[in-house]
């Protein structure tokens, strides 16, 4: 059976030693919560620290050992923050630097040095996800043919790597609202034709899918039609309101316009999706006469009060789709990285973040993922 990993991009850590503090802090007790032998992570690894890790193969090994010492594991890495994750404004600097910038490839390779020591024995192979080349503006045909090149790049790298260690480490392209690559179609006609697709794939966020009103099944089939891996699945939910313009529903979504994170908005118009870049936008410019969906990544099991509801019914509907489909199933990861700017955050994070575990495996992983 996969396991489904949960993401550490929750805890705040910019240094080998917060990496370790976190682990012991959080990690540790969802894992005994949860009453498992190992649990598996989908690590976050900020720049410098995936950079020194990169440059020291025993500090790696170090790092392998000090995992499976805690009963961790690690086939994943969530490459998409390339730090300051949790500073105090976050909003667009988590898109830079983008794929036009050297920056990004070496991070990223840093990233897949660091992934070939830790992933167990029982992988398959290994997987990091990555932004969609960038935030949609500006971008020109220079940048598109730099990010061509960049890919072109981490291909061949990643290819040689995988000759060399046995095991494929694999790219997966995170699309997201308001990015140059904004829904799955437009990551599919951006990479289909252009990528080593034995080393370059999709993640498939379920948030990002479900506020952009992709049908989920239609998604997965199109990624599959063009011959590109789902190589991850961030297991998420967002927001949606049904009818955003009543008092009672503009109240509710206030609570969730928090200032370090940027929330998408995008509003299924007869005419066509609207959109917004943030939830504020949003609630000061969308027409709101149809239903609103928002990013905000809502923990699992939790479910947001009336009117607010989460979609959870399209991360079940595409998981259920990528398993008819796939030989293997991809990596499973929960990333709920909003627990600390919740309107109520909780009490107890390892608490909440095995709860939301018991759910994906009564939802996701039972019958689901094997």
């Amino acid at each position: 059976m996969t396991p489904v990993a949960y993401c550490t991009n929750v805890h705040p850590a910019e240094d080998l030693d917060g990496v370790l503090a976190q682990l012991d802090r959080y990690a540790v007790r969802v894992r005994e919560n949860l009453g498992v032998d190992t649990l598996a992570l989908g690590l976050w690894l900020s720049e410098p620290v995936a950079r020194g890790l990169a440059e020291d193969v025993a500090a790696r090994r170090g790092l392998a050992a000090e995992l499976r010492a805690r009963g961790l594991e690690v086939s994943t890495l969530n490459a998409f923050p390339y730090g300051g994750f949790h500073d105090e404004v976050v909003k667009h600097s988590v898109y830079v630097p983008r794929w036009t910038d050297p920056r990004r490839l070496s991070y990223t390779m840093a990233c897949a040095t660091v992934l070939a020591d830790l992933l167990p024995d029982t992988a398959a192979y290994g997987s990091i996800s990555t932004l969609p080349l960038g935030w949609r503006e500006p971008w020109t045909s220079d940048d598109d043919a730099q990010a061509r090149a960049a890919f072109d790049v981490v291909a061949r790298l990643l290819r040689a790597q995988a000759a060399r260690d046995g095991r494929p480490i694999r790219l997966a392209v995170e699309p997201e609202p308001g990015c140059v690559l904004d829904t799955v179609a437009d990551a599919v006609g951006w990479l289909a034709d252009r990528v080593d697709h034995d080393h370059v794939g999709i993640c498939l966020d379920t948030c990002h899918l479900a506020v952009s009103f992709a049908d989920p099944v239609d998604a997965v089939n199109t990624i599959r039609a063009s011959g590109l891996k789902i190589v991850k699945v961030q297991a998420s939910a967002a927001l949606e309101v049904a009818e955003p313009g009543t008092e009672e529903a503009r109240r509710a979504l206030a609570a969730f316009a928090e200032p370090r994170y940027l929330h998408q908005v995008r509003e299924n118009a007869p005419t066509g999706v609207l959109a917004a870049d943030d939830l504020p936008e949003a609630l000061a410019d969308l027409p709101a006469e149809n239903p609103w969906r928002v990013h905000f990544h809502v923990p699992l099991h939790a479910r947001p009060a009336a009117p607010l509801r989460s979609t959870t019914d399209v991360l079940s509907s595409a998981v259920a789709a990528v398993r008819s489909i796939a030989d293997v199933m991809p990596h499973v990861e929960v990333e709920t990285y909003t627990w600390t700017v919740l309107p109520e955050p909780v009490d107890d994070l390892a608490e909440g973040i095995a709860a939301e575990l018991r759910w994906a495996a009564d939802h996701l992983v039972n019958g689901v993922v094997a």
